[in-house]
């Protein structure tokens, strides 16, 4: 085994190990989103340099969420909970070897550009493999997509000492109801895994569902997020 993977394998039974590790589903509709991407991709690449993605809708909406759900961005020390005042979010990408999971640092000051630009800095640097342990260390909370790689759903797990992880996946059109009629919509499901220790279901369930609700009703980030 490479040193990375050694790493990856350490770390993901310790997570196994310590964690009481539950996951919690639910699906987005992602029309919005799409809408507002074709609207704008390409005064958005223009100006900026860059693809305007999913990812920063739901690095956006995540961050929203944590500050409603401060425990899912704290951690466990001993016998005391950590409460943490900043978002530090990972975001997994693709490496040879594996995945590694760079930290966006500080993403609550950054705009959707910037998130993005981070996002394509990261997995230009994993793949040429610059990146640095500066790059992966920390992280409060972490994004991973598998969706890229084709998966419809997931049970990500924790990337400790974090107490939450959220899961995305491909986007699938499905026939849904809307306004009591059957409709054709780009759909997503969700993961959220958390450890049970510090956060409860209910909360769980509320943090992925606000995340639903920004994502579905992208204005709301200006607005409240």
């Amino acid at each position: 085994m490479s040193k990375r993977r050694q790493t990856i394998a350490r770390r993901l039974v310790e997570a196994q190990r310590t964690a009481a590790m539950l996951t919690t589903f639910n699906e987005v509709d992602m029309s919005a989103v799409m809408a507002l991407r074709e609207r704008r991709k390409e005064s958005f690449k223009k100006e900026f340099g860059v693809g305007l993605g999913i990812a920063s809708f739901f690095v956006k909406s995540a961050i929203a969420a944590l500050r409603a759900f401060p425990l899912l961005n704290a951690e466990i020390q001993g016998d005391e909970i950590v409460h943490k005042h900043y978002f530090d979010i990972g975001v997994a990408v693709g490496a040879e070897g594996g995945l590694v999971v760079p930290v966006i640092r500080d993403a609550d000051r950054l705009s959707f550009a910037q998130i993005e630009l981070a996002i394509r800095d990261f997995a230009t640097r994993a793949t040429d493999g610059t990146l640095t342990l500066e790059d992966l260390r920390g992280g409060t909370f972490t994004i991973t997509n598998g969706g890229v790689f084709g998966s419809l759903m997931s049970t990500p797990i924790l990337n400790p000492p974090q107490v939450g992880i959220l899961g995305l996946h491909k986007i699938q059109d499905r026939v849904v109801p809307v306004n009591g009629q059957p409709a054709i919509r780009p759909m997503m499901y969700v993961a959220l895994s958390y450890d049970h220790r510090i956060v409860d279901g209910r909360e769980a369930v509320q943090f992925l569902v606000k995340i639903k609700d920004f994502v579905e009703d992208p204005a709301r980030l200006l607005l409240e997020g």
